[in-house]
């Protein structure tokens, strides 16, 4: 691997920063790619201490964090997002790259394997959305997966307020938007602690709403295309599921791993969608196993 700086040029000529975990570690880095769509890589963290078993490669995507807003809008388009990913391989001079995605970024990192099969070492799917791959996520499974936690303190107080009601009703129905997760900001994490509670306050400010309309328009999936290029993949994969996590419930992952010819599931016990804060020791026991 070259010398690291912490920007590179975009073919395009978008000037894109990552943030470097772990830099004393050996090894190959691990190449992290956000969610949210379109949120900076600082709601990862260190991905729950990941960082001090493997160097990470935290990208900040287009005109998210510390990188520049493109000329083009129609860039954020996820399809489009897939050169930023091999223009950073080429910058880190890799022949192929271990690679790390949360959630909506899991559709850039598949939407990579499919077009750059070769490139890829090891991939690992973190409480992955399913958009990319056209698998549907029924309301009956989203009704069971919030019904774990009934018996948690917040439940009640967490279901009485009529938006919460209105919120489950359009993510049960597949209309979900931005006031729909904000209003059951509870059921993402496996505890809604103080840190779940910081954690969800902090994602208002880390997201380009620009760039996060843009990034599943029209064209930016084909899901059959991309399933049969998946099939082939020779990769080692590890997709992993947080068993409450109702925006990607277990069953629906268990879709995703199915895909892939050499793929690992694990399901994190009473991990919301975002493991590596609920147990950071387990998530990262499972993921730096697979990685080694």
């Amino acid at each position: 691997m070259s010398a690291l700086t912490p920007s590179f040029s975009a073919y395009d000529g978008t000037e894109l920063a990552c943030r470097v975990l772990g830099e004393d570690r050996t090894g190959p880095p691990l190449v992290c790619l956000p969610g949210g769509p379109m949120q900076t890589s600082v709601y990862l963290g260190d991905l729950g201490g990941l960082s001090a078993h493997r160097r990470l490669i935290m990208l900040d995507l287009r005109g998210t964090g510390r990188s520049a807003v493109p000329a083009d809008p129609a860039s954020y388009r996820c399809d489009r997002l897939v050169d930023d990913v091999e223009a950073l391989r080429e910058h880190l001079g890799l022949d192929r790259l271990d690679l790390l995605a949360h959630s909506a970024g899991t559709n850039l990192a598949l939407l990579y394997a499919a077009r750059h099969p070769e490139r890829v070492g090891r991939l690992v799917l973190i409480t992955p959305s399913v958009a990319a791959l056209g698998i549907t996520v029924t309301g009956d499974v989203r009704i069971a997966t919030a019904r774990l936690r009934q018996d948690e303190p917040w439940f009640p107080e967490a279901l009485a307020a009529p938006e919460a009601l209105a919120a489950l009703e359009a993510l049960v129905a597949g209309r979900p938007d931005a006031d729909t997760f904000q209003a059951i900001a509870p059921f993402w994490y496996g505890r809604w602690d103080d840190t779940a509670r910081a954690h969800r306050a902090a994602e208002d400010h880390q997201r380009n709403d620009e760039a996060a309309a843009v990034f599943a328009a029209e064209d930016a999936f084909d899901p059959p295309a991309t399933r049969a290029a998946l099939a082939r993949l020779t990769a080692p994969v590890l997709v992993l599921a947080g068993e409450a996590d109702l925006n990607s419930p277990p069953p629906a992952v268990t879709e995703v791993s199915a895909l892939f010819p050499q793929a690992r599931l694990a399901v994190q016990q009473g991990a919301g969608h975002f493991p590596w804060l609920d147990d950071a020791q387990r998530f990262t026991a499972t993921t730096e196993a697979f990685l080694s």
